[in-house]
């Protein structure tokens, strides 16, 4: 065999392997003719024309992620960057729709998400937009399923990843939410500050309705111990009035002593001259007996009437 044989034997062989080809998991291949679509390919060994047919491109059956970022206006006038990831996939039944339509479907997808976001956030006001940020995906899931699946695309979810304030808004809300935490802890303290004064003011009242229970009690038992005397200096013949004066008198001079046993005690008993005692028993004799003397003028008087 001439070696002028070998270069057309080894074109030959490589035409031969051409024709075949490899197609990886969950990916789909385009083959066209001459120009012309011809098929699709799905994984595994496949085989094709050589010189005739050729591969147009490869499409991934994986589900795929684009995050878009947005800048719009809330109603309220404050400006928002809004980060929106929406997760897709070539519907395996569509590969031909998703290849031969759409020639950039990612700026596709941005546009429509672009238009959704755009049309849905300028009717929130900032707050809203935190809390309905559900709401704005679900809006762009719906808009981007209802036109992305004549092109062959899936829309498998759309999530609303990150909202992004104007700086300036951002610290304006950072001290109205501060303020609003203080003016709660100021309510939670003048609460506290308010029952404990509730509190103070029912167990000084306690204290005083106690301490006047045991002042009466004190006062209750002081008059009975007296009437207990003055019934025990009855029955050896010292009548009501000099027994009290006596009792009185006894009291000041036992005052006087408790006083005298304090070593540092600054307290005056006024009066305390030796003659106090007998002055203050002569005036309580007195008084007794002016109280008697009234006591009998009015009871002959009141006597006197009933009889007329």
């Amino acid at each position: 065999m001439s070696y002028y044989f070998y270069p057309i034997i080894l074109i030959g062989v490589v035409v031969l392997l051409s024709a075949f080809f490899i197609v990886k998991q969950q990916t789909a291949t385009v083959i066209e003719r001459f120009g012309r679509y011809q098929s699709i390919r799905q994984s595994g060994l496949q085989m094709k024309i050589p010189l005739v047919d050729r591969i147009a491109g490869r499409l991934s059956l994986k589900i795929q992620q684009l995050d878009v970022l947005i800048e719009t206006k809330t109603l309220d006038d404050v400006f928002v960057k809004i980060k929106v990831s929406v997760q897709y996939l070539v519907i395996r039944d569509k590969v031909y729709d998703a290849f031969y339509k759409l020639e950039y479907p990612h700026d596709q997808i941005t546009s429509f998400v672009f238009d959704v976001v755009r049309a849905e956030v300028p009717k929130m006001k900032l707050d809203d937009v935190f809390v309905k940020k559900d709401d704005i995906a679900i809006a762009v899931k719906r808009e981007l399923q209802e036109y992305m699946s004549e092109y062959g695309y899936d829309i498998i979810k759309t999530l609303v990843t990150d909202i992004d304030p104007d700086a300036q808004v951002k610290a304006a809300m950072n001290r109205i939410n501060a303020a609003d935490r203080e003016k709660t802890a100021a309510q939670f303290e003048g609460d506290a500050a308010r029952i404990l004064i509730v509190e103070k003011a029912k167990a000084e009242a306690e204290s005083k309705r106690l301490q006047g229970q045991g002042i009466a009690d004190q006062r209750r038992e002081i008059a009975r111990g007296l009437e207990e005397s003055v019934e025990v200096l009855n029955k050896v013949g010292i009548n009501s009035q000099e027994a009290s004066a006596l009792i009185v008198v006894t009291q000041h001079y036992d005052t006087l002593q408790s006083i005298g046993q304090e070593t540092n005690s600054n307290l005056i008993l006024l009066p305390n001259s030796p003659q106090a005692g007998s002055n203050m028993l002569n005036d309580m004799v007195a008084s007794f007996t002016a109280s008697n003397q009234i006591g009998e003028a009015m009871k002959n008087a009141k006597n006197n009437k009933k009889e007329e």
